[in-house]
């Protein structure tokens, strides 16, 4: 799917799963490397950033889980940054761009918003967006941790061992797509000085602010969700130590009174209180005594 918008003299062609023709009629009209060309045929697994004579090729990968239109937790998009037109390209559906075009089209048209002189500008708004994107799916994991605290303070914490594994396991995902970013965002900034002028460097280092507090949060989520662990592990633990602390004393207790039952059940001629008048409840009360004794000896030492 192609989307052709423009601002003055730039241009934004937003491409989603593009096909041999469109990028042919690319190379065509904007002079790209056919070196790019060949690599926006598929998917790449690393970010990297080259300069070219007319153009900036930026390949970043951003994590999304819940807005995500695919399996897959990491969503490439390929940037090729010109002068005067801005060309991003994707694998996906990914719903920051679509919001950022909706807003790119509302400004186009009552032109609000200083977009700026050259495809820079828009470029540095498309990715402030996507890392608001990321920011947004982060904050889900806030409400999913606060779920998992209240269900393990519920008696839960069982079932809550998969569930924080799971959401560790995703936060692992989103730290490792997000490594690459700062030193191609450091390169972006070294190629982006010689491509726009050093007027434009302030805006590489906001691109680099919103990355860094994008990995910031990453990182403090993962600190949550370390410590809900732990405090879910010392519950599971607490729980069993008690379980254990219930199943020894009822061994301990049990033991005596099976021994007596043993030495009375035993197939001699002579032993006490056997053959009497109520031997049986005889037997039996010596073990309610018994059992009686163990449970204020546990109550009295306080492991009751």
């Amino acid at each position: 799917m192609k989307k052709i918008l423009t601002y003055g003299k730039l241009v934004w062609i937003d491409l989603e799963a593009p096909t041999k023709d469109e990028i042919r009629d690319m190379m065509e009209n904007f002079s790209i490397h056919p070196i790019v060309a060949e690599e926006l045929m598929q998917p790449t697994l690393r970010s990297k950033v080259d300069l070219y004579d007319n153009l900036i090729y930026l390949i970043l990968h951003f994590p999304a889980k819940g807005h995500t239109h695919s399996l897959s937790p990491n969503q490439e998009i390929d940037f090729i940054i010109g002068k005067d037109f801005l060309i991003s390209v994707h694998y996906d559906t990914i719903d920051a761009i679509h919001k950022f075009a909706k807003i790119f089209e509302s400004n186009s048209i009552t032109h609000n918003t200083d977009i700026g002189d050259h495809a820079g500008y828009i470029f540095y708004l498309l990715t402030k967006k996507l890392y608001s994107g990321v920011e947004h799916e982060l904050e889900d994991f806030d409400s999913k941790m606060e779920n998992i605290s209240e269900k393990m303070f519920a008696g839960k914490e069982k079932e809550m061992v998969k569930e924080i594994s799971e959401l560790s396991q995703i936060l692992i995902d989103f730290k490792r797509i997000m490594r690459s970013h700062n030193s191609v965002l450091l390169s972006l900034e070294h190629v982006g000085i010689k491509f726009f002028g050093s007027s434009f460097i302030h805006y590489f280092k906001r691109i680099e602010g919103e990355q860094y507090k994008v990995t910031s949060i990453i990182e403090g989520l993962q600190e949550s969700i370390k410590e809900i662990r732990e405090t879910n592990n010392s519950m599971l633990t607490t729980k069993q130590n008690e379980v254990m602390k219930i199943l020894t004393i009822m061994a301990f207790v049990t033991f005596p009174l099976s021994l007596l039952a043993s030495i009375f059940g035993m197939n001699t001629q002579h032993l006490p209180f056997v053959g009497n008048p109520y031997d049986f409840w005889v037997v039996i009360g010596l073990m309610f005594l018994l059992a009686v004794s163990f449970f204020i000896f546990f109550k009295k030492n306080k492991w009751l």
